[in-house]
């Protein structure tokens, strides 16, 4: 089949490897783009850790917390280009919608969508900004966090936003809760415990490890031992409560945490990212 220049590009610009590299991974997977991360991964050539989101072109992306702490939503509104999404009255916009989801504690996509905004459904809002502003504009993602306490953050540029829920609301967590949404937005983790890793993504990195070892001579009776082992430093490196504090990298954010009281944990947190 055919790759063309941008999916080489995209390509790229999500791993990170050379061109021919990726040229050669997407011919080998019939253009599918995870498919294509994959291959290069196996083969061991050069990828970004950070792939979430990337099918997002450009946008805005916001968090908020209520006024009670134990709600936190964020969203992103995608358009077409980078102009618009650094206009004033699109991050308004996108502000109004998120203010109503947090009022209202909104809980999912489709129920915001059906949501009225001064006097119509946010998904018409959508529309009419679209006819407005000339580019498509679309309710990308919207995730929320219930806890007892929840912390939001959002990185200088609208183009990352995170939620994240303690298990229990103290105003002396404050810190640790605003650390814990930082150390999200910075370091992408995937879960929050390797208890709450997806058995998919086990099994992936599981299929990596084993054709990483091969590619490199092992023995095929050890591969799943050095996979096995990868995949405990995957855990280290990408799950949020064993993930190296990004303030001190002596100590885990689960040791973090425990500096404050003994069962203070993270229930749950949401990340969003623009490529």
């Amino acid at each position: 089949m055919k790759i063309t220049a941008q999916q080489v590009n995209e390509l790229r610009k999500a791993t990170g490897a050379g061109m021919m590299d990726c040229k050669q991974a997407l011919m080998e997977s019939e253009g599918d783009m995870e498919k294509a991360i994959d291959y290069l991964r196996k083969k061991g050539q050069k990828v970004a850790a950070k792939r979430a989101d990337r099918e997002a072109s450009e946008g805005v992306v916001l968090a908020k917390v209520s006024d009670d702490k134990k709600f936190g939503a964020a969203i992103m509104i995608n358009c077409e280009t980078d102009f618009v999404a650094k206009n004033e009255d699109f991050i308004g916009y996108v502000q109004s919608v998120l203010d109503l989801a947090v009022a209202n504690k909104v809980q999912d996509a489709d129920a915001l969508k059906a949501a009225e905004l001064d006097g119509r459904k946010v998904e018409e809002t959508l529309v009419d900004k679209t006819g407005v502003i000339g580019e498509k504009i679309e309710l990308g993602h919207y995730e929320v966090v219930n806890a007892e306490s929840v912390y939001s953050y959002i990185h200088p540029g609208n183009r990352i936003a995170t939620i994240a829920g303690l298990n229990k609301a103290d105003a002396a967590f404050d810190v640790a809760g605003h650390d814990v949404v930082m150390q999200i937005a910075a370091m992408a983790p995937v879960a929050v415990n390797k208890d709450s890793v997806p058995q998919d993504v086990i099994d992936r990195e599981m299929e990596i490890g084993m054709e990483q070892a091969r590619q490199e001579g092992k023995p095929e009776e050890m591969l799943e031992k050095i996979a096995a082992g990868k995949l405990n430093k995957f855990f280290k490196e990408s799950t949020l409560l064993e993930q190296a504090f990004i303030k001190d990298s002596k100590k885990s954010i689960a040791q973090y945490l425990h500096e404050f009281d003994k069962e203070l944990t993270v229930t749950d947190f949401k990340r969003l990212a623009l490529a």
